[in-house]
């Protein structure tokens, strides 16, 4: 039986050739490098007879070395480098060799410490026999293949780490949880773990730049992709099938020394938090930042931290892994500036969730509860570079941290619909009036500190999978507005860290399309809603407690 013949998922022809992006057919051989050889384009059969297409980059002296793979669908050939496809992403082109290749580690710094790496192209992708998918149960049985053939090679010391940025995180949380044998650490390095929820329907609204785009950049072949396009269309709520795009993150006991940052809001903050927050590993370190992913993929110093990490797993080397701290995070003053604290495990258990309550009337917020009912509207469309919105704003007396998870609890209607899109975002205003800027998507400097999306028919929460500060939604029905008054909805908010000095203010903000917005074709996290009509008002004080609720370590 050929692998397309048991194949799970609809498929669609290749969006691109190879040949079209820079690829050239296998042709298997040996190169070499100062202090290394490579292996060019070696086969790998999996268990269910698709291939893996491998370059190997070792020592040239032939002895066992620890193993690192980098599993991805963009070409290990690196047909599109990070600064040419994102000129604003921060990696320096001195802080990487020309062997690096996309989000994947460079062979000319680790070959010389003693290791290995694998760079794959999965199974069904470039000139890999398929058919490809993509973050699925069967893509992580072949990438569980790979690890096992790595750990048996004569080259290899029979110890396996993972790592990379973004997809190449994204299938780490999946093949962990096999639990493969020779599998000694991870390395997730912000990557998101739940495909519906973190990507492609950011509560409940279509996400309608990355995840289409990103199908273009998954879709070079030789033979059958996956049809996510179609696959997206027919699941618009959460089923069977995006369950299986989910990692089942409880299932993971490996080392891990996970990174995450507060700046990908609407593709990888919220995944790799909830991933180190829910996999079961014994020995698990956090690192979250507030810089730009790439950037500090390959920044110098966090390079050298995960090679203790991988020293200390790999190698069985003395590295000073033992006096790192549980979980490390950076509080941001503003863009490029800020400072980092520890903490004994994320959520911090030295927060405290604060409710400030709503005031249509006056815009405020503030501890005590709001006794006059009032209402502020705006449209649900507009000019997004001029949206129509509501505000509140929120100053505090004394210098405080806001870090962790925050939600919303608004009272909503739309007179003209029976359902509705909202947009919320937190910002930070100085002393001086102005709106501080943070880093956002990996490629602006203007962002907000953090963004919430909910559509009103998706409001239903999931009481198993909740907790007390944060509401998961359950996405397996369509609920239309209540008639004749306001509808109750809970708001995630992504989890962010910013300190607020005395007299700084925290905003809050409402409307009906995304917060943020740039020309096309930059990248982001887009919704270009369509069901959004007429007035949305918003509905404050007396029967309507509304609240943003907030998590304080300070003051």
């Amino acid at each position: 039986m050929s692998p397309s013949e048991n194949f799970p998922y609809p498929t669609r022809p290749p969006r691109s050739s190879p040949e079209s992006r820079r690829g050239a057919p296998p042709k298997p051989r040996q190169e070499s490098a100062p202090g290394m050889l490579i292996d060019r384009d070696q086969e790998i059969e999996t268990r269910a007879g698709r291939t893996v297409q491998a370059d190997v980059y070792r020592p040239e002296s032939g002895e066992p070395a620890g193993v690192l793979i980098a599993w991805s669908p963009y070409g290990k050939h690196d047909p599109a480098p990070i600064g040419q496809i994102y000129p604003t992403s921060g990696a320096k082109p001195e802080w990487m060799s020309d062997l690096t290749t996309f989000e994947g580690p460079d062979p000319v710094f680790w070959v010389p410490r003693g290791y290995a790496l694998v760079i794959a192209d999965i199974p069904g992708t470039w000139y890999a026999k398929g058919p490809a998918s993509y973050a699925s149960p069967e893509e992580a049985e072949d990438f569980a293949d790979l690890i096992e053939w790595a750990g048996t090679q004569p080259w290899s010391n029979g110890r396996v780490g993972l790592t990379g940025v973004s997809y190449l995180t994204v299938a780490q949380w999946r093949v962990a949880g096999l639990t493969p044998p020779h599998l000694a650490a991870i390395n997730p390095w912000e990557g998101w773990s739940d495909t519906y929820r973190e990507v492609a329907r950011h509560g409940g609204i279509p996400e309608t730049s990355f995840w289409p785009y990103i199908w273009e950049r998954w879709g070079a072949s030789t033979g059958a992709i996956e049809d996510l396009e179609r696959e997206d269309r027919e699941h618009p709520f959460y089923d069977d099938f995006w369950a299986s795009k989910a990692a089942d993150l409880e299932a993971i006991t490996v080392p891990a020394f996970v990174v995450a940052s507060w700046t990908d809001q609407g593709l990888h903050t919220r995944g790799t938090l909830e991933g180190f927050r829910r996999i079961s590993s014994p020995q698990k370190w956090l690192y979250v930042h507030g810089a730009k992913k790439w950037a500090e993929y390959y920044r110098p110093e966090m390079v050298e931290m995960q090679a203790q990490f991988f020293d200390h797993f790999l190698l069985a080397q003395p590295s000073g892994l033992e006096s790192w701290p549980r979980v490390r995070l950076e509080l941001r003053e503003r863009y490029g500036v800020g400072s980092f604290v520890d903490s004994a495990d994320w959520p911090l258990p030295e927060v405290e969730y604060r409710a400030l309550h709503l005031d249509a009337a006056t815009g405020a917020m503030s501890h005590d509860p709001v006794s006059a009912e009032a209402t502020a509207s705006y449209h649900g469309l507009g000019d997004p570079f001029q949206p129509e919105r509501v505000v509140f704003e929120h100053r505090f007396a004394d210098a405080v941290d806001v870090v962790g998870h925050a939600r919303a609890i608004l009272h909503v209607e739309a007179p003209e619909a029976s359902d509705m899109d909202i947009f919320v975002g937190l910002f930070k205003r100085d002393v001086h009036g102005e709106i501080v800027p943070f880093a956002y998507y990996a490629q602006f400097e203007d962002g907000p500190a953090a963004l919430g999306w909910l559509r009103a028919s998706h409001r239903e929460v999931d009481p198993e999978r909740s907790t007390d500060y944060l509401p998961v939604l359950a996405h397996r029905r369509a609920l239309p507005l209540e008639e004749a008054h306001p509808t109750r909805v809970e708001i995630e908010i992504l989890p962010s860290g910013t300190r607020f000095a005395a007299g700084e203010s925290l905003v809050f903000v409402v409307q009906g399309h995304d917060i943020k917005h740039y020309p096309k074709p930059l990248v982001y996290a887009r919704h270009e809603t369509d069901i959004n009509r007429g007035p949305q008002i918003l509905h404050t004080g007396g029967r309507y407690d509304a609240q943003l609720v907030i998590p304080i370590r300070g003051a």
